[in-house]
């Protein structure tokens, strides 16, 4: 699937906050390589990934290890997390700037 087909079958309620979480890390990291490889935006640099996917009642944003999100739950501990990754549901409200280090870490991650 193509991103423009992807961000087509966003719900319109929803589309704004993806599209600023994409171009948040696109801002971060211009120079990362950018997919579809886990049939959603996935950003890749030489150390590390980050991806975003639309869900049915969220947005999220994977990143493989709790530790990238660690920063991120200490400043929203309302917000539904995994292992890995944030949902972020409609009704959660959050700053793009508290995601910042997630991205960070998770595009800089270099794996021992």
């Amino acid at each position: 699937m193509k991103l423009e087909i992807y961000l087509q079958e966003i719900p319109g309620h929803r589309i704004e906050r993806f599209t600023s979480i994409l171009n948040l890390i696109r801002e971060m990291y211009p120079d990362a390589s950018e997919s579809m490889k886990y049939h959603m935006p996935t950003f890749e640099s030489d150390a590390g990934w980050i991806a975003i996917g639309n869900k049915k009642n969220y947005i999220s944003v994977y990143t493989c290890m709790e530790k990238h999100i660690t920063p991120f739950k200490a400043l929203y501990p309302e917000v539904k997390t995994g292992k890995g990754c944030i949902n972020l549901r409609d009704k959660d409200v959050i700053s793009l700037a508290g995601l910042k280090p997630v991205i960070k870490s998770a595009m800089e991650y270099r794996h021992a």
